[in-house]
Protein backbone atom coordinates (compact mmCIF):
# COMPACT_ATOMS: atom_id res chain seq x y z
CA UNK A 1 0.00 0.00 0.00
CA UNK A 2 1.26 3.48 -0.83
CA UNK A 3 2.20 5.60 2.17
CA UNK A 4 -0.35 8.22 3.20
CA UNK A 5 1.69 10.39 5.54
CA UNK A 6 0.62 14.01 5.91
CA UNK A 7 2.19 16.08 3.13
CA UNK A 8 2.60 19.28 5.14
CA UNK A 9 4.60 17.96 8.10
CA UNK A 10 6.63 20.74 9.68
CA UNK A 11 7.41 19.60 13.23
CA UNK A 12 8.98 16.17 13.66
CA UNK A 13 10.18 14.20 16.66
CA UNK A 14 13.07 11.85 15.85
CA UNK A 15 13.79 9.11 18.37
CA UNK A 16 17.32 7.72 18.09
CA UNK A 17 17.86 4.31 19.68
CA UNK A 18 20.96 3.12 21.48
CA UNK A 19 21.56 0.40 18.89
CA UNK A 20 21.69 3.08 16.18
CA UNK A 21 24.41 5.34 17.60
CA UNK A 22 26.36 3.08 19.95
CA UNK A 23 28.02 -0.30 20.20
CA UNK A 24 29.55 -2.31 23.03
CA UNK A 25 32.45 0.13 23.32
CA UNK A 26 30.51 3.41 23.35
CA UNK A 27 29.21 5.97 20.83
CA UNK A 28 29.41 5.18 17.11
CA UNK A 29 30.85 8.37 15.61
CA UNK A 30 30.18 7.42 11.98
CA UNK A 31 26.49 6.86 12.66
CA UNK A 32 26.28 10.11 14.61
CA UNK A 33 27.87 11.90 11.65
CA UNK A 34 25.34 10.43 9.23
CA UNK A 35 22.26 11.15 11.36
CA UNK A 36 23.33 14.70 12.21
CA UNK A 37 23.93 15.40 8.52
CA UNK A 38 20.37 14.28 7.77
CA UNK A 39 19.04 16.43 10.64
CA UNK A 40 20.98 19.39 9.23
CA UNK A 41 19.36 18.90 5.83
CA UNK A 42 15.88 18.67 7.39
CA UNK A 43 16.47 21.91 9.28
CA UNK A 44 17.58 23.61 6.05
CA UNK A 45 14.28 22.53 4.47
CA UNK A 46 12.37 24.34 7.22
CA UNK A 47 11.42 21.40 9.41
CA UNK A 48 11.32 21.85 13.18
CA UNK A 49 13.24 18.93 14.66
CA UNK A 50 13.12 17.56 18.21
CA UNK A 51 15.49 14.71 19.03
CA UNK A 52 14.80 12.05 21.66
CA UNK A 53 18.16 10.37 22.03
CA UNK A 54 19.17 7.28 23.94
CA UNK A 55 22.79 6.14 24.50
CA UNK A 56 23.82 8.16 27.58
CA UNK A 57 24.37 4.96 29.55
CA UNK A 58 26.14 3.37 26.58
CA UNK A 59 28.43 6.40 26.33
CA UNK A 60 29.45 6.29 29.99
CA UNK A 61 29.46 2.66 31.07
CA UNK A 62 32.99 1.89 29.81
CA UNK A 63 34.46 4.23 32.43
CA UNK A 64 32.85 2.03 35.06
CA UNK A 65 34.21 -1.18 33.52
CA UNK A 66 30.73 -2.32 32.47
CA UNK A 67 29.95 -4.42 29.40
CA UNK A 68 26.37 -5.08 28.39
CA UNK A 69 23.52 -3.56 30.39
CA UNK A 70 24.24 -2.15 33.86
CA UNK A 71 22.51 -4.52 36.23
CA UNK A 72 21.65 -2.11 39.03
CA UNK A 73 20.00 1.29 39.23
CA UNK A 74 23.06 2.97 40.85
CA UNK A 75 25.32 1.67 38.06
CA UNK A 76 22.87 2.88 35.40
CA UNK A 77 22.64 6.27 37.09
CA UNK A 78 26.43 6.58 37.34
CA UNK A 79 26.92 5.58 33.70
CA UNK A 80 24.27 8.10 32.62
CA UNK A 81 25.96 10.84 34.67
CA UNK A 82 29.21 10.18 32.81
CA UNK A 83 27.69 9.64 29.39
CA UNK A 84 25.01 12.33 29.12
CA UNK A 85 27.49 15.20 28.74
CA UNK A 86 29.41 13.15 26.14
CA UNK A 87 26.20 12.53 24.23
CA UNK A 88 25.30 16.23 24.22
CA UNK A 89 28.80 17.19 23.15
CA UNK A 90 28.61 14.70 20.28
CA UNK A 91 25.46 16.38 18.93
CA UNK A 92 26.76 19.90 19.54
CA UNK A 93 30.05 19.24 17.72
CA UNK A 94 28.16 17.97 14.68
CA UNK A 95 25.32 20.50 14.48
CA UNK A 96 26.95 23.71 15.71
CA UNK A 97 29.33 24.03 12.70
CA UNK A 98 26.21 24.16 10.49
CA UNK A 99 24.83 27.02 12.58
CA UNK A 100 22.36 24.92 14.62
CA UNK A 101 22.10 25.41 18.38
CA UNK A 102 21.17 22.54 20.67
CA UNK A 103 19.66 22.31 24.16
CA UNK A 104 19.52 19.45 26.65
CA UNK A 105 16.14 18.53 28.14
CA UNK A 106 16.11 15.77 30.78
CA UNK A 107 12.75 14.45 31.95
CA UNK A 108 11.22 11.87 34.27
CA UNK A 109 7.69 10.50 34.09
CA UNK A 110 6.92 12.44 37.26
CA UNK A 111 7.71 15.68 35.41
CA UNK A 112 5.00 15.00 32.85
CA UNK A 113 2.50 13.38 35.24
CA UNK A 114 2.17 16.71 37.07
CA UNK A 115 -0.05 18.89 34.88
CA UNK A 116 1.69 22.16 35.81
CA UNK A 117 5.15 20.74 35.14
CA UNK A 118 3.85 19.13 31.95
CA UNK A 119 2.75 22.53 30.69
CA UNK A 120 6.06 24.06 31.79
CA UNK A 121 7.93 21.42 29.80
CA UNK A 122 5.75 22.18 26.80
CA UNK A 123 6.42 25.90 27.11
CA UNK A 124 10.17 25.20 27.24
CA UNK A 125 10.04 23.11 24.07
CA UNK A 126 7.96 25.70 22.23
CA UNK A 127 10.36 28.47 23.25
CA UNK A 128 13.40 26.50 22.08
CA UNK A 129 11.76 25.76 18.74
CA UNK A 130 10.70 29.39 18.36
CA UNK A 131 14.35 30.41 18.79
CA UNK A 132 15.52 27.75 16.31
CA UNK A 133 17.25 25.64 18.94
CA UNK A 134 17.15 21.84 18.56
CA UNK A 135 15.89 20.22 21.80
CA UNK A 136 17.65 16.94 22.62
CA UNK A 137 15.55 14.98 25.09
CA UNK A 138 16.47 11.98 27.22
CA UNK A 139 15.17 10.43 30.40
CA UNK A 140 16.95 11.75 33.48
CA UNK A 141 18.59 8.44 34.38
CA UNK A 142 20.84 10.04 37.00
CA UNK A 143 17.91 10.58 39.39
CA UNK A 144 15.11 8.36 38.13
CA UNK A 145 13.86 5.26 39.96
CA UNK A 146 11.79 2.46 38.49
CA UNK A 147 8.38 3.78 39.50
CA UNK A 148 9.11 7.12 37.79
CA UNK A 149 10.61 5.73 34.57
CA UNK A 150 8.96 6.09 31.16
CA UNK A 151 9.91 2.46 30.57
CA UNK A 152 11.79 3.13 27.34
CA UNK A 153 12.53 6.08 25.07
CA UNK A 154 9.98 4.84 22.51
CA UNK A 155 7.33 5.72 25.09
CA UNK A 156 9.05 9.01 25.90
CA UNK A 157 9.18 9.94 22.20
CA UNK A 158 5.42 9.39 21.84
CA UNK A 159 4.79 11.57 24.89
CA UNK A 160 7.10 14.18 23.39
CA UNK A 161 5.17 14.10 20.11
CA UNK A 162 1.99 14.88 22.04
CA UNK A 163 3.76 17.48 24.17
CA UNK A 164 5.08 19.31 21.11
CA UNK A 165 2.04 18.67 18.87
CA UNK A 166 4.32 17.14 16.25
CA UNK A 167 2.98 15.97 12.92
CA UNK A 168 5.40 13.04 12.65
CA UNK A 169 7.31 10.74 14.96
CA UNK A 170 10.27 8.91 13.40
CA UNK A 171 11.62 6.00 15.43
CA UNK A 172 15.15 5.13 14.31
CA UNK A 173 16.18 1.59 15.20
CA UNK A 174 18.41 -1.16 13.85
CA UNK A 175 15.59 -2.85 11.92
CA UNK A 176 13.99 -1.85 8.60
CA UNK A 177 10.50 -1.66 10.07
CA UNK A 178 7.66 -3.99 11.00
CA UNK A 179 7.67 -7.43 9.35
CA UNK A 180 4.81 -9.90 9.18
CA UNK A 181 7.10 -12.38 10.97
CA UNK A 182 10.54 -12.43 12.55
CA UNK A 183 12.99 -11.76 9.66
CA UNK A 184 15.82 -13.32 11.68
CA UNK A 185 14.04 -16.66 11.65
CA UNK A 186 12.00 -16.50 8.45
CA UNK A 187 13.78 -15.63 5.21
CA UNK A 188 10.45 -14.96 3.49
CA UNK A 189 9.38 -12.36 6.08
CA UNK A 190 7.66 -9.40 4.42
CA UNK A 191 8.10 -5.76 5.40
CA UNK A 192 4.80 -4.04 6.15
CA UNK A 193 5.03 -0.61 4.43
CA UNK A 194 1.88 0.98 5.89
CA UNK A 195 -0.29 0.28 8.92
CA UNK A 196 -3.65 2.06 8.99
CA UNK A 197 -4.54 0.93 12.51
CA UNK A 198 -2.66 -1.01 15.17
CA UNK A 199 -4.88 -3.91 16.20
CA UNK A 200 -4.30 -7.34 17.74
CA UNK A 201 -3.18 -8.77 14.40
CA UNK A 202 -0.52 -6.09 13.96
CA UNK A 203 0.62 -6.36 17.58
CA UNK A 204 1.09 -10.12 17.13
CA UNK A 205 3.71 -9.42 14.47
CA UNK A 206 5.97 -7.62 16.98
CA UNK A 207 8.83 -9.59 18.53
CA UNK A 208 10.97 -8.96 21.59
CA UNK A 209 14.28 -7.11 21.73
CA UNK A 210 17.36 -9.28 21.84
CA UNK A 211 19.83 -6.41 22.11
CA UNK A 212 22.16 -5.89 25.05
CA UNK A 213 22.15 -2.16 24.29
CA UNK A 214 18.44 -1.41 24.59
CA UNK A 215 15.16 -2.48 26.14
CA UNK A 216 12.76 -1.37 23.41
CA UNK A 217 11.73 -4.09 20.97
CA UNK A 218 9.20 -3.81 18.16
CA UNK A 219 6.34 -4.23 20.63
CA UNK A 220 7.31 -1.03 22.45
CA UNK A 221 7.61 0.81 19.13
CA UNK A 222 4.09 -0.20 18.16
CA UNK A 223 2.81 0.91 21.56
CA UNK A 224 4.50 4.26 21.03
CA UNK A 225 3.04 4.54 17.53
CA UNK A 226 -0.43 3.69 18.82
CA UNK A 227 -0.08 6.35 21.49
CA UNK A 228 1.13 8.91 18.94
CA UNK A 229 -1.69 8.05 16.54
CA UNK A 230 -4.28 8.97 19.15
CA UNK A 231 -2.87 12.49 19.38
CA UNK A 232 -2.99 12.83 15.59
CA UNK A 233 0.69 12.08 14.94
CA UNK A 234 1.89 9.71 12.22
CA UNK A 235 4.82 7.40 13.00
CA UNK A 236 7.53 5.84 10.85
CA UNK A 237 9.71 3.01 12.15
CA UNK A 238 12.93 3.25 10.19
CA UNK A 239 16.38 1.67 10.07
CA UNK A 240 18.68 4.38 11.40
CA UNK A 241 21.78 2.30 10.71
CA UNK A 242 21.40 2.98 6.98
CA UNK A 243 22.97 6.39 6.23
CA UNK A 244 20.62 8.76 4.46
CA UNK A 245 17.42 6.92 5.38
CA UNK A 246 15.92 9.99 7.05
CA UNK A 247 16.28 12.03 3.90
CA UNK A 248 14.93 9.19 1.79
CA UNK A 249 11.83 9.18 3.98
CA UNK A 250 11.29 12.92 3.57
CA UNK A 251 11.97 12.63 -0.16
CA UNK A 252 9.00 10.29 -0.39
CA UNK A 253 10.94 7.08 -0.98
CA UNK A 254 9.38 3.80 0.26
CA UNK A 255 11.43 3.14 3.41
CA UNK A 256 10.40 1.79 6.79
CA UNK A 257 6.92 1.19 8.13
CA UNK A 258 4.45 4.06 8.34
CA UNK A 259 1.68 4.04 10.97
CA UNK A 260 -1.08 6.48 10.11
CA UNK A 261 -2.66 8.82 12.67
CA UNK A 262 -6.07 7.97 14.10
CA UNK A 263 -9.04 9.62 12.40
CA UNK A 264 -10.61 10.42 15.77
CA UNK A 265 -7.79 11.74 17.94
CA UNK A 266 -7.99 12.31 21.68
CA UNK A 267 -8.04 15.84 23.03
CA UNK A 268 -4.66 16.84 24.48
CA UNK A 269 -5.82 16.67 28.10
CA UNK A 270 -7.46 13.26 27.66
CA UNK A 271 -4.33 11.96 25.92
CA UNK A 272 -2.32 13.15 28.93
CA UNK A 273 -4.69 11.30 31.29
CA UNK A 274 -4.55 8.10 29.24
CA UNK A 275 -0.82 7.87 28.58
CA UNK A 276 1.19 10.21 30.78
CA UNK A 277 -0.39 10.40 34.21
CA UNK A 278 0.34 7.15 36.05
CA UNK A 279 -2.76 5.62 37.75
CA UNK A 280 -2.51 5.35 41.53
CA UNK A 281 -5.51 3.15 42.35
CA UNK A 282 -8.67 1.42 41.15
CA UNK A 283 -12.36 2.08 41.61
CA UNK A 284 -14.66 -0.93 41.16
CA UNK A 285 -18.00 0.10 39.67
CA UNK A 286 -21.42 -1.53 39.88
CA UNK A 287 -23.44 -2.35 36.76
CA UNK A 288 -25.37 0.93 36.80
CA UNK A 289 -22.23 3.04 36.99
CA UNK A 290 -20.54 1.00 34.24
CA UNK A 291 -23.48 1.61 31.93
CA UNK A 292 -23.59 5.32 32.72
CA UNK A 293 -19.85 5.82 32.21
CA UNK A 294 -19.26 3.52 29.23
CA UNK A 295 -22.52 3.86 27.31
CA UNK A 296 -24.04 7.10 28.54
CA UNK A 297 -20.97 9.37 28.54
CA UNK A 298 -21.77 10.28 32.13
CA UNK A 299 -19.57 11.31 35.04
CA UNK A 300 -18.86 8.84 37.84
CA UNK A 301 -20.83 9.50 41.03
CA UNK A 302 -20.03 8.03 44.46
CA UNK A 303 -23.22 5.97 44.45
CA UNK A 304 -21.84 3.75 41.69
CA UNK A 305 -18.58 2.82 43.43
CA UNK A 306 -18.58 -0.61 45.09
CA UNK A 307 -14.95 -0.79 46.29
CA UNK A 308 -11.66 1.11 46.28
CA UNK A 309 -8.13 -0.23 45.85
CA UNK A 310 -4.86 1.67 46.31
CA UNK A 311 -3.88 4.97 47.89
CA UNK A 312 -4.36 8.19 45.99
CA UNK A 313 -4.97 11.89 46.50
CA UNK A 314 -7.33 14.37 44.89
CA UNK A 315 -6.10 15.06 41.35
CA UNK A 316 -4.48 11.65 40.89
CA UNK A 317 -5.39 9.30 38.04
CA UNK A 318 -7.26 6.07 38.82
CA UNK A 319 -8.46 3.09 36.82
CA UNK A 320 -12.22 2.57 36.61
CA UNK A 321 -12.93 -1.17 36.58
CA UNK A 322 -15.81 -3.61 36.64
CA UNK A 323 -16.30 -5.85 39.66
CA UNK A 324 -13.89 -8.41 38.16
CA UNK A 325 -11.12 -5.81 37.97
CA UNK A 326 -11.18 -5.26 34.19
CA UNK A 327 -10.28 -1.65 33.37
CA UNK A 328 -12.98 0.12 31.34
CA UNK A 329 -11.85 3.73 31.75
CA UNK A 330 -9.34 6.01 33.43
CA UNK A 331 -9.81 9.41 34.99
CA UNK A 332 -8.78 12.12 37.44
CA UNK A 333 -10.46 11.88 40.85
CA UNK A 334 -11.96 14.84 42.69
CA UNK A 335 -11.65 13.11 46.07
CA UNK A 336 -8.78 11.38 47.86
CA UNK A 337 -8.95 7.70 48.78
CA UNK A 338 -9.62 8.49 52.46
CA UNK A 339 -12.52 10.72 51.46
CA UNK A 340 -13.94 8.21 49.01
CA UNK A 341 -13.93 5.49 51.66
CA UNK A 342 -16.47 7.61 53.54
CA UNK A 343 -18.77 8.44 50.62
CA UNK A 344 -18.65 5.40 48.32
CA UNK A 345 -22.11 4.07 47.61
CA UNK A 346 -23.72 7.27 48.89
CA UNK A 347 -25.70 9.90 47.01
CA UNK A 348 -23.97 13.07 45.86
CA UNK A 349 -26.39 15.11 47.96
CA UNK A 350 -24.93 13.46 51.09
CA UNK A 351 -21.25 14.34 50.43
CA UNK A 352 -21.22 17.69 52.24
CA UNK A 353 -22.96 16.27 55.30
CA UNK A 354 -20.53 13.33 55.53
CA UNK A 355 -17.24 15.15 54.82
CA UNK A 356 -18.16 18.63 56.01
CA UNK A 357 -17.30 20.03 52.57
CA UNK A 358 -17.85 19.21 48.90
CA UNK A 359 -15.66 19.51 45.78
CA UNK A 360 -18.52 18.58 43.49
CA UNK A 361 -21.11 15.90 42.80
CA UNK A 362 -18.75 13.87 40.61
CA UNK A 363 -15.94 11.59 41.76
CA UNK A 364 -14.62 11.62 38.18
CA UNK A 365 -16.04 14.20 35.78
CA UNK A 366 -16.68 13.01 32.24
CA UNK A 367 -14.34 15.72 30.90
CA UNK A 368 -11.51 14.10 32.90
CA UNK A 369 -12.33 10.53 31.85
CA UNK A 370 -10.98 8.37 29.01
CA UNK A 371 -12.69 5.15 27.89
CA UNK A 372 -11.28 2.00 26.36
CA UNK A 373 -10.07 1.25 23.68
CA UNK A 374 -8.00 4.44 23.77
CA UNK A 375 -6.20 3.37 26.94
CA UNK A 376 -2.78 1.67 26.91
CA UNK A 377 -2.65 -1.97 27.96
CA UNK A 378 -1.24 -3.05 31.31
CA UNK A 379 2.06 -4.07 29.73
CA UNK A 380 2.98 -0.43 29.07
CA UNK A 381 3.44 0.40 32.74
CA UNK A 382 7.02 1.53 33.41
CA UNK A 383 7.56 -0.90 36.25
CA UNK A 384 7.06 -3.76 33.80
CA UNK A 385 10.10 -2.73 31.75
CA UNK A 386 13.50 -4.29 32.07
CA UNK A 387 16.12 -1.97 33.57
CA UNK A 388 18.86 -0.79 31.28
CA UNK A 389 19.57 1.66 28.52
CA UNK A 390 16.60 2.42 26.32
CA UNK A 391 16.64 1.35 22.69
Amino acid sequence: MKKQLPADIRRVVIKIGSTVISDETGLDNKMLDAICEDVHQLLLRGHEVILVSSAAVAAGKADLGISGRPQTIPLRQAAAAIGQSRLMRAYKERLRPHGHKVAQVLLTRDDLANRRRYLNARNTLMTLIEHQVVPIINENDTVVVDELRFGDNDNLSAMTANLAEAGLLVILSDVNGLYDRDPGRHHDARLIPTVEQIDARIEAMAGESGSSLGTGGMATKLKAAKQAALCGTATVILNGRVPGNLLRLFNGEPVGTSILPAQDKLAARKHWIAFTKEPRGRLLLDAGALKAVCDGNKSLLPSGISAIEGRFERGDAVRLCDLQGLEVARGIVNYAEAELQQILGRKSSEIAAILGYKYGDEVVHRDNLVLQPELPDEGSDPEMSEPGEKN
